[in-house]
């Protein structure tokens, strides 16, 4: 097995380019692992509704990445304090779904650091029932990866508030997450251990010692940057790529209680409708009509407002406030 050094990048766009590079590109009669740190980000599931799974205000607000990966599973989130791994083998019927086989030799580690780690279920790691460790697993012909978070010293209310999505009802066959009870690793360290010799010693344990390392070209980089490019970094695979989904959101105001119903197809809104007991000044179809066919996102959502005077409408509400409520 080979190590694969991504040069301390923390853009979860450019590390997910760099697995799935690694996985289709890379000579797979060898096995290689990567480890990367991203710097703060929620990690959708390549099934899941990205609408459904995080909290847009607080994400918007802390200016926190949303990147779908290619594995399925529910979304996580990233920070500084939190380690992920990836094994990139080949592929083999005996391995897809054997989590046991990755996870092992990393709980074999913690458990040599006094962490008494175990892989619980069919893909967490948990201690005293808590997890610290979510894994995921893709194939692609002949290759498959089976990547994992580590939580070290993650930032735990932000875990929560990321992923806390604002109350409203959203219907669609996205595959939804699965919340458990979480812990840091550090909490069961007998003393506090930075991230990069936490990273070390994982690292050197898994290959009892100094691992041999494949060394990315400037070819695999610029390769892996361009995939990043038309990929990782668009729009049209972190949110386009949703499954299709409507919404129900419903708030009162002192003109009145207004009810909006959202169908939003290929990360657009298809139709979108107002509802409720308040007074509109003007035809409330051609704000309907300002609002189709754009993308379901908050600064397109800005733009195509920007451009009504919604008092006209709804009076004495705010275009943030009707912003808000849509989504």
């Amino acid at each position: 097995m080979l190590f694969i050094d991504n040069r301390n990048i923390t853009d979860p766009r450019i590390n997910l380019a760099i697995e799935e590079y690694a996985l289709r590109n890379l000579d797979i009669s060898e096995s290689y692992l990567l480890f990367y740190i991203n710097e703060p980000s929620v990690i959708i599931g390549k099934h899941q509704n990205t609408a459904e799974e995080i909290n847009s205000d607080f994400i918007e607000e802390r200016s926190i990445h949303v990147v779908r990966r290619l594995s399925g599973g529910g979304a996580v989130y990233h920070d500084l304090g939190n380690l992920n791994f990836s094994f990139i083998t080949r592929y083999d019927p005996k391995r897809y779904n054997n989590y046991e086989e990755f996870t092992g030799p990393v709980v074999r580690v913690l458990r040599s650091m006094g962490v008494k780690a175990e892989l619980s279920g069919r893909n967490d790691i948990v201690v005293d029932g808590r997890k610290i460790s979510g894994n995921a697993q893709f194939t692609s012909r002949d290759r498959m990866f089976s990547h994992g978070t580590l939580l070290l010293d993650s930032n735990l209310d932000d875990v929560v508030s990321a992923l806390n999505v604002k109350a409203g009802k959203i219907e669609s066959k996205g595959i939804k997450s699965i919340r458990s009870r979480v812990a840091n690793i550090s909490e069961f360290l007998t003393e506090p251990m930075p991230i990069e010799r936490f990273r070390r010693a994982l690292l050197e344990g898994i290959f009892g010692g100094t691992p041999q390392e494949y060394v990315l070209s400037e070819e695999d980089w610029r390769r892996i940057n361009e995939l990043a490019d038309r990929k990782y970094k668009l729009w049209e695979w972190n949110y386009g790529l949703s499954p299709a989904f409507n919404m129900q959101r419903t708030k009162r105001f002192p003109i009145g209680e207004i009810d909006v119903r959202i169908d939003v197809t290929d990360g657009r809104i298809r139709n979108i409708r107002f509802y409720g007991d308040f007074f509109a000044n003007g035809d409330i179809t051609e704000l309907e009509q300002l609002l189709t066919n754009i993308r379901y996102d908050g600064e397109d959502i800005d733009a195509a407002l920007a451009n009504a005077d919604i008092t006209q409408y709804l009076a004495n509400i705010t275009s943030a406030e009707l912003r808000e409520l849509i989504y």
